[in-house]
């Protein structure tokens, strides 16, 4: 029995970067030596067991072998004999197929480190061909390090693009397209996510609704990057660059969907693209199964940016039918990430990168004025239901008013 330290532990530590997790591969062990040893079995498909004390995982080293379509269609085997190196021959990428030795030695069969060295997220073998999930994982490995001066290579994009049009992505289902999504969306770089599958013919294939917008043009006055896909990306990276939250970038990515069903013949303009998007939002949130705090977001985003960027020239009476419409009041944090998004549409835009969002802070400070207006004792008892709110309607308007630079 011998065990390795193998994949993200060995790729983060030879590159500096700080180790989160440890997974350990077993070889010449069973599962009825590694239970007698005190590990506890939780692997549903395949050994892998839980140290009794770091409770890291320590999976067998194994085989597989394609048996039908989709990431599923593996038949995975193991056994004592399975060698370390077969084991790491089934892995995605180079840089994540090395192994640490007991004693620390380094075991790289496939060139893993030399990539590290120059940069380069590279296949270990053809049969990355035959699981769809490692078009994704390479993508999210490209969000990740793109910023650290990775590329992908030329061999392996041509990989991707033998998979999608050989019809292997359309056996990824939307459960496991979403969780490598989510998880691009946290990594520093999530544009490169989305780069990454266009370049491989991919985007069509697992996110239509977004490689549409590429090759629709905007008017050049607002939109001197012109394409729409463009600033689809750009604004996702204007996100990445205000906040974390993954969820305020999911709403930057996806606040334009609307514009890819523009009639040609109206090109460049949009006119009422913002209800379109919100459309196009439920519907991508639906097919992906995507949790409900990112579709929220991303509607009211698609909805009312538009609104929310005439914020300077909006009379009060408008501008508390926008606090109402987004529910600013009640929920003032998820207001703010509204406003995140639409400071990331405004700056996802060739050459005003870094222009203030004036907007956001016209916009906080009559939400600020509005929340402060409450029922008095008279009106609760003088007044019920729509007449209340009516009452409050006056007085939120007439507070937004006063505020400075508000309109008659």
């Amino acid at each position: 029995m011998q065990v390795y330290l193998v994949g993200g532990a060995v790729r983060d530590e030879l590159l500096g970067r700080p180790v989160a997790e440890r997974d350990w591969v077993v070889v010449g062990s069973t599962p009825e030596e590694m239970t007698a040893l005190g590990y506890r079995q939780v692997g549903r498909d395949f050994p892998v067991f839980l140290h009794p004390e770091t409770h890291d995982e320590y999976a067998l080293a194994r085989t597989e072998r394609k048996s039908a379509p989709g990431y599923r269609g593996f038949m995975v085997e193991f056994s004592p004999a399975v060698t370390l190196e077969q084991d790491l021959v089934r892995r995605d990428l180079t840089i994540n197929a090395m192994a640490r030795s007991a004693e620390g030695a380094l075991i790289d069969p496939f060139g893993g480190r030399r990539d590290l060295e120059e940069r380069v997220l590279r296949h270990v073998s053809a049969a990355f061909v035959e699981d769809p999930v490692r078009v994704l994982r390479l993508a999210r490995f490209a969000a990740r390090y793109v910023p650290l001066g990775f590329h992908v290579a030329d061999e392996t994009l041509a990989l991707v693009h033998t998979m999608a049009a050989g019809g292997e992505l359309d056996a990824l289902v939307p459960e496991r397209v979403w969780q490598e999504t989510e998880k691009s969306l946290g990594e520093p770089d999530p544009a490169a996510f989305f780069e990454v599958l266009r370049a491989g013919g991919a985007l069509a294939r697992v996110f239509p609704e977004i490689a549409r917008l590429f090759g629709v043009p905007q008017p050049e006055r607002w939109h001197p990057e012109i394409d729409t896909g463009v600033h689809t990306l750009m604004s996702l990276t204007a996100a990445a660059h205000l906040t974390a939250d993954k969820v305020v970038r999911f709403a930057a990515l996806t606040h334009d969907l609307g514009k890819a069903d523009t009639p040609r013949e109206r090109w460049p303009t949009h006119v009422g693209h913002e209800e379109r998007s919100a459309e196009r939002v439920n519907e991508l949130c639906a097919r992906l199964r995507v949790a409900n705090e990112y579709r929220d977001l991303a509607v009211l985003a698609a909805r009312h940016h538009g609104v929310i960027h005439r914020a300077d020239e909006l009379r009060p009476a408008t501008i508390v039918d926008l606090l109402e419409a987004t529910d600013a009041l009640r929920r003032p944090a998820r207001f703010e990430q509204l406003l995140l998004a639409c400071e990331a549409d405004a700056r996802g835009r060739t050459g005003l990168e870094k222009r203030p969002y004036l907007q956001a802070d016209h916009l906080r400070r009559a939400r600020a004025s509005a929340a402060q207006v409450v029922p008095t004792p008279d009106e609760l008892a003088t007044l019920r239901g729509p007449a209340l709110a009516e009452q409050l309607r006056k007085r939120r308007i007439e507070a937004v008013r006063r505020e400075p630079g508000g309109r008659e």
